[in-house]
C-alpha cells in the first residue's frame, strides 16, 4: 500500500493506492479509507487498481478553503479522474463517500463502468419531522462507534495507544464531515431528481444491522436509478466493507459480471 499527496489543480489531498488492473476509485466514510483497518483495500487490490483518496479536509491536510459543500469534492474527484486520465472506473462510495459518489455520477458517467454504494448518505425521503439519520454528532465518539460497529474492536474507542498525528487525523475528519454534511444534515434536497441521469449498473450495498440510515432511503435508491440493486451483506452494520471484507469485496466482483452499461441516446 503507497501513499502520496496529490495536487489536483490547486488543492491537494493524500491518495493510498494498491493492486494492478482496471482502476477502482474508493470513496471513504469515516475518518479516512485507512481508519480501523485497510483489509478490504487489500483484498480489492487484488483484483482492480486500487485508487483510495482522503477526501479534502480529511486525513492530515488542511481541508480547502474554498470547499464548501459536497459538490465541491465531486468535481474535485472529476478532475482527478480526468488528470490521471482514468476511464472504465469501478466507483465505490461508503456513507459519506457515497454521496460524493451519487453526485458525480448524476453529473456524468462517461469515465465509469459501475457504480457501488455502501450504506450511502445523500437523500432523504422522509418528511421534516421524520428522522430518516441518526444524528452521529448528538453522541459520544463512543456512542457512535457502537452504533455503527458489529465488529467489538471497531465498536470500541481507545484513545491511550493512538499518536499525535492519529488523534489529529481523527478529529479533522469529525470536523469535516460536520463542515460538509451539517445543514441540510447529510443529504442534498436536489439530488433524488437527478438520479435517473445515472446510466452506468448500480449496486448498493446495505448492512443488515444497519442502524445509522433509515431503509427507506435506500429503498429510493433503487427506484430512481435505472439499474440498480439493493443487496444487503449479513453481519454488517453501517459499514459493511469493515465489518464483513471478505463479502463486501465478493459483492462489489460479482456487482460487474453480468450486467452492462446502458446505452443512452443523446
Amino acid at each position: 500500500m503507497k501513499t502520496q499527496v496529490v495536487r489536483v489543480r490547486g488543492p491537494e489531498t493524500e491518495v493510498l493506492e494498491c493492486g494492478n488492473g482496471s482502476p477502482l476509485l474508493f470513496l471513504h466514510s469515516g475518518a479516512g479509507p485507512n481508519t480501523h483497518s485497510t483489509e478490504y483495500l487489500e483484498r480489492l487490490g487484488e483484483r482492480f487498481r486500487v485508487i483510495a483518496p482522503f477526501h479534502p479536509g480529511f486525513g492530515s491536510l488542511p481541508r480547502p478553503r474554498s470547499f464548501r459543500s459536497v459538490s465541491d469534492i465531486a468535481y474535485f474527484y472529476l478532475d482527478l479522474i480526468a488528470q490521471w486520465r482514468l476511464h472504465d472506473v469501478v466507483l465505490v462510495g461508503a456513507g459519506l463517500g457515497g454521496w460524493i459518489a451519487s453526485e458525480i455520477a448524476i453529473r456524468t458517467t462517461a469515465p465509469l463502468s459501475r457504480l457501488v454504494l455502501v450504506s450511502p448518505f445523500g437523500i432523504k425521503v422522509g418528511g421534516r419531522e421524520e428522522r430518516d439519520f441518526v444524528d452521529v454528532h448528538a453522541m459520544s465518539p463512543e456512542q457512535r462507534a457502537a452504533l455503527e460497529f458489529n465488529t467489538p474492536a471497531y465498536a470500541s474507542i481507545d484513545y491511550s495507544g493512538k499518536t499525535d498525528a492519529e488523534l489529529t487525523i481523527l478529529a479533522r475528519g469529525r470536523e469535516a464531515e460536520a463542515h460538509y454534511g451539517w445543514e441540510p444534515y447529510m443529504h442534498n434536497p436536489s439530488l433524488r431528481q437527478w438520479l435517473h441521469r445515472i446510466n452506468v449498473p448500480v449496486t448498493l450495498l446495505r448492512g443488515a444491522d444497519e442502524r445509522v440510515i433509515a431503509r427507506r432511503n435506500h429503498e429510493a435508491y433503487v427506484d430512481e436509478i435505472p439499474d440498480c440493486e439493493l443487496l444487503t451483506i449479513d453481519g454488517a452494520g453501517h459499514h459493511p466493507h469493515l465489518d464483513a471484507p471478505a463479502d463486501f469485496v465478493t459483492a462489489v466482483i460479482a456487482s460487474g459480471a453480468s450486467r452492462k452499461p446502458s446505452v443512452v441516446a443523446v
